[in-house]
């Protein structure tokens, strides 16, 4: 946008000199114009094109932007950010906690070669543990499961609180996936206290996304023993012996196939699976070496929690296609189940392309472009320095990149992209320094909100440039008659920097406070190259709008000299005479007070009919915009105060007109809105939007 705004105050300050100096030699061949007359006049019009309210409008439009941001949970570090949102093509999100509640439920597990379903929702700890509809009693679960419980708990950060006055519910403290596994084992009645109490941790290797599982080291009084959780492929890739029915057993090929098939059957349904392994170590060792002990484990179970998508998520998803951007999942996960939830939701709708870290590792960036390119993709079991290189090869083809980060590891790759989005519940502080934009409710939906504010960001800037740009046709319209066809200059210099300066400032900043139009998502991505100024916007203010608003004044003007008894040629005649001797004339004053005045009310219909490029004035509302209404107020108050209020109306060359011709004057208001209205209907219908 800066660059944008330098390119286009280029175009418009020559534009304006260029008439000016135009238009200062033409009228050294008009009768009765001085030097000093030429002047001012050649002053008036560079004012008169020149849109003196735009750095404040874009300030304004930016600033109100990211307040309405703020309140849809979406908080921008810097202004300039706002604009970039609206050319935003695609998002690459996580799953957990953006598109996903975040809020685990351990659902199913599988031990001793059974499958057992867990009810209960939320972080409450009640629920029964069943196998085929039958519920398993308290005995056969302290026997069956508490070796699972255990590691579950004990390979573990997080806690478990209960209700208290100040929360009425039970709560966490952690992350949530840990917390279902301390849930799940407090339904099985397994006393946490006792479990924590009975050893004393001796190390531990925390999660690496890279390993993709953690280990915990306890010290009994009588062995060590290593507890691990991890991803089912990786941490089954380390086991060679199997817990079942309180033996140890070999792990053989169709025991290990028959776990990895229930772990896709979870993953088919959305469920995320977590593996449990434990290892006894020698009561003799004092380091502990991460190779050493994560080999030659005992493999122990599965857990499978469900994590729910958010229930706005797969609107928003909706409306995000819709809008023209493409949607691509970068998830630490299993990818049947990144799948899963992409189905789900509506990212991919077709058999879906999984490519996974290690497929990134062996493709070239153009294979991996190409890749991204497929409709139908998604990517899982990733680790940051992947997420990193698809956010590169994106920007490489041109697109504008949101990407979603929370951890330490994320920050390269939210510096990376256009906009890089921290979670601002679950994100760590080094992912929120690194990004442009944080979600304070970690959701998916905010993020497509904030960039629907950053296209009306830009719309706003384009509506108020088209609004100021339409009034300079009939303050040079004038002009142009007088010169070429001797008809009595209809606006005088000083009139034309009353409507600069005085009554089209307040509406024209009203502009930049517009909520987005209603299909602003509807509409494809504008192109980062497409200027701020471009033809379309030109041609409705100059070759449209502004064309309408000078037959408009023109049209006051004659009305004037119409009711006293003026015709064509009568006035024709006036024009022949010298500029000087005409300007004192009463009947002629009063004209140029219609014309003035009948700029200032159809300014008003052209900005009802600016507010929306392509909807309809009576869906967006008349009275949607409060700012707006006090501009017209403060327009309408302005050019009463001039034409009526001595001694401003004699230095403007202004007089009282009557009520007879106020009515007139604000009968030619709508006139811009009817045009447009009916430009905007023959659009809809003819060119619907193609995103």
């Amino acid at each position: 946008m800066q660059k944008q705004l330098i390119t286009l105050t280029k175009i418009i300050g020559g534009l304006a000199v260029f008439l000016g100096v135009l238009f200062f030699f033409i009228g050294g061949f008009v009768k009765g114009f001085t030097t000093s007359d030429r002047l001012i006049f050649a002053i008036g019009i560079i004012v008169a094109n020149v849109p003196e309210g735009l750095l404040p409008t874009v300030t304004l439009s930016l600033a109100l932007g990211v307040q309405r941001m703020v309140k849809r949970h979406a908080l921008i570090k810097k202004l300039a950010s706002v604009e970039t949102l609206g050319s935003t093509n695609v998002i690459a999100t996580d799953k957990t906690g953006t598109l996903t509640q975040n809020e685990m439920t351990v659902r199913e597990m599988w031990i001793s070669g059974q499958n057992v379903d867990v009810t209960g929702v939320g972080y409450e700890p009640k629920g029964k543990f069943e196998v085929e509809g039958k519920e398993i009693d308290k005995a056969e679960i302290e026997k069956k499961f508490n070796l699972l419980f255990k590691t579950g708990v004990l390979s573990n950060t997080s806690k478990l609180l209960p209700p208290n006055e100040e929360q009425k519910k039970w709560t966490i403290i952690g992350d949530p996936t840990e917390a279902a596994l301390l849930v799940a084992a407090a339904k099985g009645d397994f006393d946490l206290d006792k479990t924590y109490k009975e050893a004393l941790i001796v190390h531990q290797f925390p999660f690496e996304s890279v390993r993709k599982r953690m280990s915990v080291i306890y010290r009994y009084p009588k062995q060590t023993i290593a507890y691990i959780k991890g991803a089912p492929e990786e941490t089954l890739n380390l086991c060679d012996k199997i817990w079942l029915d309180g033996k140890v057993k070999k792990l053989d090929e169709k025991m290990r196939d028959e776990i990895l098939k229930q772990n896709d059957d979870y993953a088919k349904r959305a469920l995320r699976v977590l593996a449990f392994a434990i290892k006894e170590i020698s009561q003799d060792t004092t380091s502990y070496k991460m190779e050493d002990v994560e080999k030659g484990l005992t493999f122990v179970g599965l857990m499978a929690m469900m994590d729910p998508p958010r229930v706005e998520v797969t609107e928003a998803v909706r409306k995000a296609k819709t809008a023209g951007i493409k949607i691509i999942m970068i998830t630490g996960d299993y990818g049947l189940t990144a799948d899963s939830i992409a189905h789900r939701i509506g990212i991919v709708k077709k058999e879906s392309r999984i490519i996974t870290g290690a497929d990134i590792e062996n493709l070239s960036d153009e294979e991996l472009s190409k890749a991204i390119e497929e409709e139908e993709v998604l990517f899982a079991r990733v680790s940051p320095e992947h997420k990193m290189r698809v956010v590169s090869v994106l920007k490489s083809k041109g697109h504008v990149v949101a990407v979603t980060g929370d951890g330490v590891n994320d920050a390269p790759a939210l510096k990376k992209a256009d906009i890089g989005i921290a979670m601002g519940i679950s994100g760590t502080d080094v992912a929120k320094e690194a990004a442009d934009m944080i979600l304070t409710d970690d959701n998916f939906a905010s993020i497509v909100n904030a960039i629907e504010e950053g296209r009306a960001v830009f719309d706003n800037i384009r509506r108020f440039i088209t609004y100021i740009l339409a009034s300079n046709i009939p303050q040079i319209v004038p002009f142009i008659l007088f010169v070429v066809f001797k008809v009595p200059l209809s606006l005088t210099i000083l009139q034309i920097l009353a409507i600069d300066l005085g009554t089209d400032i307040f509406p024209a900043l009203a502009l930049g406070t517009e909520k987005p139009e209603l299909s602003v998502m509807e509409r494809p991505p504008r192109n980062q190259k497409e200027k701020l100024l471009n033809a379309r916007v030109l041609l409705r203010a100059y070759g449209f709008l502004g064309p309408v608003e000078a037959a408009a004044s023109f049209g006051a003007f004659l009305f004037m000299f119409f009711q006293n008894g003026f015709g064509f040629r009568a006035i024709l005649d006036l024009g022949t005479q010298s500029f000087n001797v005409y300007k004192s004339n009463p009947i002629y004053i009063q004209a140029t007070t219609m014309s003035l005045g009948a700029i200032v009310t159809t300014q008003i219909g052209n900005g009802y009919a600016v507010r929306s490029l392509r909807e309809s004035i009576f869906k967006i509302g008349f009275f949607t915009n409060r700012f707006f209404l006090w501009g017209i107020a403060s327009e309408i108050a302005f050019i009463f105060f001039f034409i009526n209020v001595p001694p401003f109306n004699s230095i403007f060359g202004l007089a009282p007109v009557g009520s007879l011709n106020w009515i007139f004057l604000f009968a030619l208001a709508p006139l811009p809105l009817i045009f447009d209205e009916v430009r905007k209907l023959i659009v809809r219908r003819f060119f619907p939007v193609k995103a």
